[in-house]
């Protein structure tokens, strides 16, 4: 590649140009050096197994291609483009999802950062040994995003009480439990489709303190909250929703009960800078040091503004 020509780096979701990465990117590959521009890549959920292997089929025949970060379609890409892959690290392959695609002489490589990115994010607004005091935990959402964050609370030394996850997909939700069948805290795992009463039910039976994570592309890839209109969160809640763009109804509905249940509330934007932080650095093979960290996260506020 000649010495003034742009490495691409490609982002695949569905709503990719609306993403704050499009203005950080560009300071971020400043910052490291990259010689690098960012390309969306939008493909539709419910799109077909074709349609994810012309994905890794378009970036591997660009010459100029390293990689891409993956959202919202990390299974589906890991379940229709597996023959793509020369190979898959042991969280992808443990957890059957794909967020960091890499490719070197023409091997595409896959990765899944969310099982690390998803703690780091976490152990940020939650004290280490949180949940001695036997708080619980209620994630909405069955996809890449839930499977990791359950794979990293399975196998803390001081695990919550409960961890109850509530999916519209019954596939996906076994999915999930077979991925942390062998963890330590599996048997702390309860699985439910997603109805108001089931939700509503599960919800009366929290702890106080309990942690309750927005894990779907609700608010964000479609409108709506898979919080059922007129459900209370239980009282000192931490309320954490993974997106920082959209519609997010489901941080509304937290922040007008915050005073009065006396909620923490925490958007998805530090998920956002991890995950896209240890992808740029798998793909460029860049090591990320916490003080070259803190001037990516100061830049992406910059242009968060």
């Amino acid at each position: 590649m000649p010495a003034n020509k742009k490495r691409v780096m490609r982002f695949i979701g569905v709503s990719t140009a609306s993403s704050s990465i499009n203005k950080v990117f560009p300071l971020w590959s400043d910052l490291l050096g990259l010689n690098a521009e960012l390309k969306g890549l939008d493909i539709p959920i419910g799109a077909s197994a074709d349609e994810y292997r012309a994905a890794i089929d378009e970036m591997r025949s660009d010459a100029n291609c390293v990689g891409a970060l993956v959202t919202t379609h990390k299974i589906a890409l890991f379940n229709n483009a597996n023959g793509k892959f020369a190979k898959f690290d042991q969280f992808a392959t443990a957890c059957g999802e794909v967020s960091s695609v890499k490719i070197v002489n023409g091997n595409v490589e896959g990765a899944a950062k969310d099982p690390i990115t998803a703690g780091l994010a976490i152990e940020e607004f939650l004290p280490r040994g949180y949940f001695k005091n036997s708080a619980d935990v209620l994630i909405f959402g069955d996809g890449g995003a839930a499977t990791a964050i359950a794979w990293y609370l399975t196998g803390l030394a001081n695990p919550p009480r409960k961890i109850h996850f509530f999916g519209i997909n019954s596939d996906r939700l076994e999915h999930l439990t077979k991925v942390i069948e062998s963890r330590p805290g599996s048997d702390l795992v309860e699985v439910h489709i997603s109805t108001p009463n089931g939700i509503s039910k599960i919800l009366n039976e929290l702890n106080p303190g309990s942690l309750i994570i927005n894990a779907t592309g609700m608010g964000k890839d479609i409108p709506g909250s898979p919080m059922p209109s007129g459900s209370k969160f239980p009282v000192d809640a931490i309320i954490w929703e993974l997106n920082y763009r959209g519609s997010l109804e489901f941080l509304h509905q937290a922040e007008s009960e915050a005073v009065a249940s006396n909620l923490k509330v925490y958007d998805g934007w530090r998920y956002f800078i991890h995950g896209w932080s240890s992808v740029v650095s798998e793909v460029f093979d860049v090591a990320i040091t916490p003080e070259l960290l803190v001037k990516l996260s100061d830049a992406a506020e910059i242009a968060k503004q």
